[in-house]
């Protein structure tokens, strides 16, 4: 038996996350919602729980790809339906893993049975099951880049594609897309977050009595399921009704033009890229009317539908941090409000307001009214939004250690690479045997043919033609003739900073161009999909700034509170690497690292401590760790131990001044072979 799910209307706080779920059940054109929050705030639980609110849906019975009777797809692969008949079913929640192959999300053709037996077997994928249903990608961040523009383009485009070896399937792919992320494992792309319609911040609500509320209902969910389930099944029932006349009133609603100007204007003012916003902000504006019972567009709608609309469009690169100027917002929509008549304020529809909402009574249809929702509610607002900031990280550090200085700009850097061929993840950096890429070679399949390379194929079935009884033109395959494809992409590495933050970096002239060098390689490092690792030594030791990961954004704002001051145990900075890389090489044998030490070569601690460091560096090195030392030797009196120490490590050594200057030689000869290639074309 299954378990009874937990209550959509049990859930405490975090209106934001409710109102945008919501909306998005009214009109799937919103396209979706992704939430950002720590872990244990209940995202998964909330999307499950309105997975059950929603209607029932009419499909073409045995049809694999839910057509709607109503309108059946006429590109559907089990189609056609003329006459066929109709069933009912809940709509399908469907989570996508995050280790999941493309051949699983878009489905996949049987290319075996294909060549060998001539059947054109084709498999459905999660696509195809979420479709008219909901699709949940839990940690969407972790997901290849190239599945999750994927799954983006079928949510807006609502048809998925599968191209295979000459064979062409289409078929319907319209959801509810909901994708959660902790963005302390690693941020989503600029270009990727923009194709999410709306984004919400969640954090666990800092007010100890909601607290407490959350753990009660959760205990006693836990203790009985159903008993809880049913003690919320009116009020379950009540908001599904509610979505169900919402989505009736929708085609109803009116979008004037004042509001459409005070949308369009909003993003102008926000710059946004694009004018994805501004038509996710009118579908958003439409659906606050129509789940307020309205149908006309309010003031208030307009402003809630940027709220949660526009904060992660304003990120452009991987440092800036999400986020919504509330005092421009209200500025934007008082400077393009519409002109009152002389008979006053403009007649804005039922539940009216000319002034947006902006006093008053509250409006009974204001978009923010989720309608009373559970017994013993926590108050309204975001759960957590006025906790205080979390304090900044304590250092171990001496009376000489010297406050942090700020990094210079961050600019283009130099591409560094790690020699040879991976068979790591899909990425920008390193060359290596990917999904993507141009094909090198063919090879037997190692388990399910994946790509068919056809030439290689035919060649190996050649030889065997008379043997098998070959008549007339048709070509005899077995199985053991097929090749697939070996292609020749690029691989995303671990690029661990080793960072000397001691006594003899310290000079805030140095260190702000030290941290603006870490900054630049750390946004290479964010372009090619990389994940980064942090290690510092300065005093006594070294410490693991920041584990591997793929936020980069973590590591920019541990690198900003970076202090500095005491000796400099290059050593143990080393040794430290050489332990993080191998807990990492345990994690993912297949991640291969790039060693980036940025000291100018001294070591303290002894008369001792170069030859123990040099040693070291030959310890890295034995095991083929791929190094760079950025050198930071500064003056005219330079003594060359950095370059020594790159020796050891058999890497390469590269200056600051280096470093900056060979990253703009590459873009000027970017710019130089463009124009090239541009007056050949």
């Amino acid at each position: 038996m299954t378990e009874a799910r937990y209550p959509f209307t049990a859930i405490v706080g975090m209106d934001d996350l409710r109102l945008g779920l919501l909306l998005n059940a009214v009109s799937p054109a919103v396209g979706g919602v992704l939430v950002r929050g720590e872990k244990g705030t209940a995202k998964s639980t909330m999307v499950r729980a309105l997975a059950g609110l929603l209607p029932s849906i009419a499909t073409v019975a045995g049809c694999r790809f839910a057509c709607d009777p109503a309108a059946p797809d006429p590109q559907c692969p089990d189609g056609p339906h003329a006459g066929a008949v109709t069933a009912e079913r809940p709509a399908h929640l469907v989570e996508l893993p995050v280790g999941v192959a493309e051949d699983r999300v878009v489905g996949s053709l049987d290319l075996e049975r294909a060549l060998a037996e001539g059947v054109q077997a084709y498999e459905p994928g999660l696509l195809a099951k979420a479709h008219r249903g909901v699709l949940y990608i839990d940690e969407v961040n972790l997901l290849q880049d190239h599945l999750v523009d994927l799954l983006l383009d079928a949510a807006a485009m609502g048809r998925s594609y599968v191209e295979r070896e000459g064979v062409s399937v289409r078929h319907a792919a319209r959801f509810l897309l909901v994708g959660t992320m902790n963005p302390e494992e690693g941020e989503l792309r600029p270009q990727l977050l923009d194709r999410f319609g709306l984004t919400v911040e969640i954090a666990a609500t800092r007010d100890a009595d909601e607290r407490a509320e959350v753990v009660r209902r959760r205990l006693a969910y836990d203790a009985d399921p159903a008993g809880f389930a049913a003690r919320w099944a009116e009020r379950e029932r009540e908001l599904a009704e509610r979505i169900t006349a919402a989505r009736e009133l929708l085609p109803d609603v009116e979008l004037s033009d004042p509001a459409l100007r005070q949308i369009t204007a909003v993003c102008a003012a926000f710059e946004v890229d694009g004018l994805r916003a501004d038509i996710v902000m009118a579908r958003t504006a439409v659906a606050l009317a129509a789940w307020a019972g309205r149908t006309t567009v309010l003031e208030e709608d307009v402003r809630k539908a940027a709220q949660l609309a526009l904060p992660h469009r304003r990120r452009r690169n991987p440092f800036d941090a999400p986020g919504l100027d509330e005092e421009q917002l209200e500025e934007t929509l008082a400077e393009h409000r519409a002109p009152e008549g002389p008979e006053g304020p403009e007649d804005d529809g039922p539940g009216g307001g000319g002034d947006g909402g902006g006093g008053g009574a509250p409006d009974p249809g204001d978009p923010g009214d989720l309608g009373d929702l559970g017994d013993a509610d926590p108050p309204a607002g975001e759960a957590g939004s006025d906790g205080p900031p979390a304090p900044p990280q304590q250092r171990p550090g001496g009376s000489r250690e010297s406050a942090p200085v700020a990094a210079d700009q961050p600019y283009r850097t130099r591409l560094f690479k790690v020699d040879g061929t991976g068979r790591g993840a899909q990425g920008r950096r390193s060359p290596a045997e990917t999904e993507a890429g141009h094909t090198v070679r063919a090879r037997r399949p190692r388990g399910r043919l994946a790509r068919l390379h056809l030439s290689a194929t035919l060649r190996a079935a050649a030889p065997h033609q008379l043997a098998r009884g070959r008549s007339g033109r048709a070509l005899v395959l077995r199985r053991d003739d097929l090749r697939e494809q070996v292609r020749r992409g690029r691989e995303s590495n671990l690029v661990l900073f080793v960072v000397d933050a001691s006594g003899s970096m310290a000079a805030r002239q140095r260190m702000t161009a030290v941290k603006g060098a870490v900054l630049s390689l750390l946004m290479d490092a964010y372009q090619r999909r990389d994940k980064i690792g942090l290690v510092t030594f300065r005093g006594a030791g070294a410490e693991l700034a920041l584990p591997p990961t793929s936020s980069v954004e973590v590591g920019a704002a541990r690198l900003e509170q970076l202090p500095t001051g005491g000796r400099t145990p290059l050593e143990a900075g080393l040794l430290r690497a050489h332990e993080v890389l191998r807990v990492e090489r345990l994690r993912d044998p297949d991640r291969r690292p790039l060693l980036v030490v940025v000291t100018d070569g001294r070591a303290t601690g002894g008369r001792d401590a170069l030859p123990r460091a040099r040693r070291a560096a030959g310890l890295l090195a034995a095991q083929g760790v791929a190094a760079v030392v950025l050198d930071c030797e500064s003056g005219p009196v330079r003594l060359g131990l950095a370059r020594e120490l790159a020796a050891h490590l058999n890497g390469e050594a590269v200056s600051l001044d280096e470093l900056r200057a060979e990253g703009v030689a590459s873009l000027v000869r970017e710019a130089r072979t463009t124009t090239t290639t541009r007056k050949a074309a």
